[in-house]
């Protein structure tokens, strides 16, 4: 079997304390669409942007998530919150499974600095298998500005990125570019879900594997049910994207060693240092 069906969740919420919130959204959307298999939160839903809101790994908020799904018999990915763990805050999400069982824990590889300050970088690339489905991965927001974090679970076998966002700035527009770029490179689908209302500006989209929207929303609070077929993934990596360009395989048979791979760059250190730009003076 190929097809699976995720449920994006769009969400207009307040800034923090969302869980109730997210909880009956979830419960609704089930019932509503009792075929869906997986549903995805926007980046931080549950708690909002502060740091002060973070939690110890298996909190509450952990149990009440695992409970959730598996009494709605659902893959759970919850978007993200903050998580305290060896003396460090990390933004987390936590993959769970239909049993309530935590699969994985993926942490932000690229928080993203310097404004989303006192949160440590995940050093771990995060895929998990659906059995009879595929290989899915998780990235989180800023990580997608970083191709060489898509394509590190491409490497890994993914077929399907979900990639959770809270964005509520003027780079929106510039998103939707990348998330479409990263499909079409790495032969993938593409799911990346904001919020919207106080949490973010919305625009969620969903590209296949040649590129297509399949889905684009707006900005106010949506949610998107989609059946996906991977057939079409591995029929793209096969064949090529739209039956041309094969882009995964190139990279794979080239025998170049990049040299971004291998140490410090000077011209890379003359970038300055990596803070908020400040007010010019007359």
């Amino acid at each position: 079997m190929s097809y699976f069906s995720i449920a994006g969740m769009q969400l207009a919420l307040p800034a923090h304390n969302n869980l109730d919130i997210l909880e009956q959204k979830t419960i609704n959307t089930c019932k509503l669409f009792p075929w869906i298999n997986m549903v995805v939160f926007g980046e931080l839903a549950i708690c909002g942007p502060g740091i002060h809101h973070s939690e110890a790994i298996s909190g509450i908020i952990e149990l009440r998530l695992q409970e959730l799904a598996k009494n709605l018999g659902i893959w759970l990915i919850p978007g993200s919150y903050y998580e305290k763990a060896d003396g460090f805050i990390y933004n987390c999400t936590p993959v769970i499974n239909p049993d309530g069982e935590i699969v994985a824990r993926y942490r932000k590889i690229y928080p993203f600095l310097p404004y989303e300050k006192g949160v440590a970088n995940g050093l771990n690339f995060i895929t998990f298998d659906v059995p009879n489905i595929g290989r899915f991965g998780v990235s989180i927001c800023y990580d997608m500005w970083i191709p060489e974090s898509i394509r590190a679970l491409v490497y890994e076998g993914a077929e399907v990125i979900i990639h959770p966002t809270m964005t509520g700035t003027v780079d929106r527009e510039l998103e939707l570019c990348l998330a479409r770029s990263h499909a079409i490179t790495n032969q993938c689908f593409f799911f990346d879900i904001n919020n919207a209302g106080d949490l973010g500006n919305g625009q969620s989209i969903v590209v296949g594997p040649d590129g297509d929207i399949i889905f684009q929303a707006g900005e106010g609070e949506q949610v998107i049910p989609l059946e996906i077929d991977l057939n079409r993934v591995r029929r793209s990596r096969e064949r090529g994207v739209l039956g041309l360009g094969q882009p995964l395989k190139s990279f794979r048979d080239n025998p170049i060693h990049y040299p971004q791979y291998h140490g410090r760059s000077a011209h890379f250190d003359m970038l300055g240092y990596l803070q908020v730009p400040a007010k010019k003076h007359k």
